[in-house]
């Protein structure tokens, strides 16, 4: 048998992230692989066989996920049976839960026939585990593509949605993120000399190149190709930007292209805040309560808590992590969460 090690698995549609958790639940290790899920299984194939040769043996592995909403599969349903099955073929079946939000952690067997209560459940994951440290919070996950908003109060998560297409309605689920979010889908118009220029609807740009031209993208927050398959430098950057008002990166000072991101940073912090401000307009939470912020893009979260008036705590402080792998627990937090609420459960699951 192996250690008393628990892998915790996120599996979204552009990445794979796994942590171990040892026997006390501290986090020994965290890893993020692209998985262009959208493309096919074997990239899902390729990224699972990579972590478990970076992972140590462990004694269950605790799944969740997003990526069964990638247009590769006909409906979530399928994408979560064919991802679970997916998994089986490179880890034991009876080793293996599946997080399933409210119902907690099921067999595989089981969860193929709950598909609804494991589709995207990977943010109640994360906010399980920050009610069970904190009372009341506010908490926020920016990730590479989406923003996860949940409030928790009494340490009960004070949620109105659970499924994407309810937690869009309420606005507990934001889609947009500092990778993969394409600029057009923020802004349909961009100032420079003067002017507003409309913005192409195109997908020449995303907000990895915003933040790359800020200074705020963490180097290792990018994993997957740029929108023209180009560089991923600040100059690459400023290209693709310019691409999106109709001009050359020739045509204006590298200073102004910066202008141009911030502009487009401060809009998509705008968007999250007018999300949060109605969230937090509806629940019971003290408005002296910290928000808790997880994600690559935390350092979003950090500046949210300051307009909100809230003090800031990052995820990795609500749990005991190895020094080298506390920044990308934060990063990975559902991984993390599974892992860690796996490893405290009793040893049999429904």
């Amino acid at each position: 048998m192996p250690a008393d090690v628990v892998l915790g698995w996120d599996i979204g549609g552009a990445h794979l992230k796994v942590a171990a958790a040892d026997g006390k639940g501290r986090v020994m290790q965290v890893a993020q692989l692209p998985c262009p899920l959208w493309l096919g299984l074997e990239h899902l194939d390729h990224a699972i066989s990579a972590a478990l040769a970076e992972m140590p043996s462990a004694r269950l592995h605790a799944l969740t996920m997003t990526g069964e909403l990638t247009d590769f599969f006909r409906n979530r349903a399928q994408g979560v049976k064919s991802i679970i099955a997916r998994f089986a073929m490179q880890t034991p079946v009876n080793r293996t839960v599946v997080y399933a939000g409210p119902a907690g952690f099921l067999t595989p067997q089981n969860a193929v026939r709950k598909t609804a209560a494991v589709a995207s459940a990977n943010w109640a994951a994360s906010a399980q585990l920050v009610a069970s440290r904190m009372a009341d919070a506010l908490f926020v996950d920016i990730g590479s593509t989406t923003t996860d908003l949940v409030p928790v109060h009494g340490g009960v998560l004070r949620v109105r949605g659970f499924s994407d297409a309810d937690r869009l309605a309420c606005e507990e689920l934001v889609y947009t993120g500092v990778v993969r979010t394409p600029i057009m889908a923020l802004a349909n118009r961009i100032p420079i000399d003067g002017q507003w220029i409309p913005a192409m609807a195109e997908y020449f740009a995303t907000m990895a190149d915003v933040y790359r031209l800020t200074g705020e993208l963490p180097e290792s927050a990018d994993q997957l190709p740029a929108a023209d398959n180009g560089g991923k430098t600040v100059r690459d950057s400023a290209r693709r930007l310019a691409r999106m008002i109709g001009r050359d990166l020739e045509s204006a000072p590298l200073l102004q292209w910066k202008q141009c991101a911030r502009q487009l940073a401060d809009l998509q912090l705008w968007q999250i805040r007018q999300a949060c401000e109605r969230v937090l307009s509806r629940t019971v939470a003290n408005d002296r309560s910290p928000v808790v912020g997880a994600g690559t893009g935390r350092f979003l979260v950090r500046k949210l808590a300051a307009q909100l008036g809230r003090r800031y705590r990052d995820f990795d402080t609500l749990i005991d992590a190895a020094p080298d792998a506390a920044s990308w627990a934060s990063s990975c937090a559902p991984a993390v969460a599974v892992a860690i609420l796996a490893q405290a459960q009793p040893r049999k699951h429904k």
